[in-house]
């Protein structure tokens, strides 16, 4: 029979496998349960690439010894910190390399249940399996958490998707469909939609699409960089704060951190999709959804204009790339019990400085944790803050 873990993490994506590859390092005795990277194999559209820069887009180890750049040395992958886009391909390849490496003991079993137990917390897979462990970390990433507008969530499947729905998007050649949002997710859909054959029109509520800008040949001169440093999240003294001091970020008044969370880096593209999707996709910017009603096969929405007015538009299909919102509710393999004892601001968890709930020994990391520390955990690269300062704080304990 296994020795009871110490530590049972739940979630596979960049933060789950950071975690575990710090704890293991500490010493700690540990099980880590999902599928690797799923998220990123069977969530985001083929042929995107990330928001994130090279060098903002690495796991972490605890040598720092299997970085991105790293990994596409060995596979003879172009490469550049800044200059040259990292493809949904290469960043999950990479991701399922770092598992091999470095947690290999990865179960590819789905938690159904936890629970409280006297001795710590009862865990229920579905494989049938049972198991007590004295500490939770949840790093579930996005998953759980896309967000739909509320005037769509009448219609069916059929006509309405979240933009997290497609890995594939070649069923929709030669239909019309309409993408709703401003942000990387829904311009990079437009775009990919276009490529497959796809008949495609973006609605927002912003009066422009916004792309980042493409890095220069040459570097910054040393009055920019110091103006508008550069960060795993990208240029700013705003966002040099955020990356540089999560800890001190947690110290601010709930209600700005909340802002923060919400405004910083609005919405935007990369800057590889720009000339792939302007020119391409028909937009209707500066419109809000006033109603929208399935009819046959199609949808019919009518738009409010910034000027009042309203205009009509008939699709096949809305896909809602819309983004995620953190809501604990959403979580409901946590047992009503224990949802109902986490302390929560916004529908997100109250965090310790060590990432612990109020629940002792529940622990929330990623995006779930952001209104705590800051918009760096809505992004792969905040996985390194966490891993090591959590691995630090929890090692202490479970020796």
């Amino acid at each position: 029979m296994r020795d009871r873990p110490q530590v049972v993490i739940v979630g596979a994506g960049p933060y789950g496998l950071s975690i575990a590859a710090h704890l293991k390092a500490a010493g700690a005795r540990l099980r880590i349960f999902g599928s690797p990277m799923s998220t990123w194999r069977e969530q985001m559209p083929k042929g995107m690439y990330l928001k994130s820069d090279g060098f903002a887009s690495s796991l972490s180890d605890p040598q720092s010894s299997f970085t991105l750049k790293q990994y596409c040395e060995q596979e003879g992958i172009g490469y550049d910190d800044t200059r040259i886009p990292v493809s949904l391909e290469t960043f999950t390849a990479y991701g399922l390399e770092f598992q091999r490496r470095f947690v290999p003991e990865l179960e590819e079993k789905q938690v159904k249940e936890i629970e409280r137990d006297p001795q710590g917390f009862l865990i229920s897979l579905d494989s049938g399996e049972s198991l007590r462990a004295d500490r939770v970390i949840l790093a579930v990433g996005i998953t759980h958490f896309s967000n739909t507008p509320p005037e769509l969530r009448h219609l069916p499947p059929r006509l309405l998707s979240h933009s997290s729905a497609h890995h594939d998007l070649e069923a929709f050649s030669g239909h019309k469909v309409t993408v709703l949002g401003a942000g990387a997710s829904a311009l990079d859909l437009g775009a990919l939609l276009y490529e497959v054959g796809a008949d495609v029109t973006l609605i927002a509520r912003r009066p422009q699409v916004r792309f980042h800008d493409a890095p220069g040949d040459k570097p910054r001169p040393l009055w920019q960089r110091l103006r508008r440093p550069q960060t795993g999240i990208g240029p700013g003294l705003r966002s040099r704060f955020y990356t540089s001091a999560p800890l001190l970020f947690r110290c601010l008044p709930g209600d700005l951190r909340l802002k923060i969370v919400r405004t910083h880096l609005g919405p935007s593209a990369g800057w590889p999709m720009k000339e792939r999707f302007l020119g391409k996709v028909r937009l209707l910017l500066g419109c809000s959804i006033e109603s929208a009603e399935a009819h046959a096969n199609c949808i019919h929405i009518t738009l409010r204009t910034a000027d009042g007015t309203t205009k009509q538009h008939t699709t096949e299909h809305i896909i809602a790339a819309t983004g995620y919102k953190a809501d604990l509710s959403k979580l409901t393999f946590l047992s009503e019990e224990i949802r109902s004892q986490v302390n929560t601001l916004e529908n997100t968890p109250v965090l310790s400085s060590g990432f612990e709930s109020s629940v002792p020994g529940l622990y929330f990391v990623g995006l779930a944790a952001a209104n705590m520390f800051g918009p760096m955990l809505r992004f792969a690269y905040g996985s390194d803050f966490t891993a090591r300062h959590l691995s630090k704080q929890m090692a202490a304990r479970v020796k």
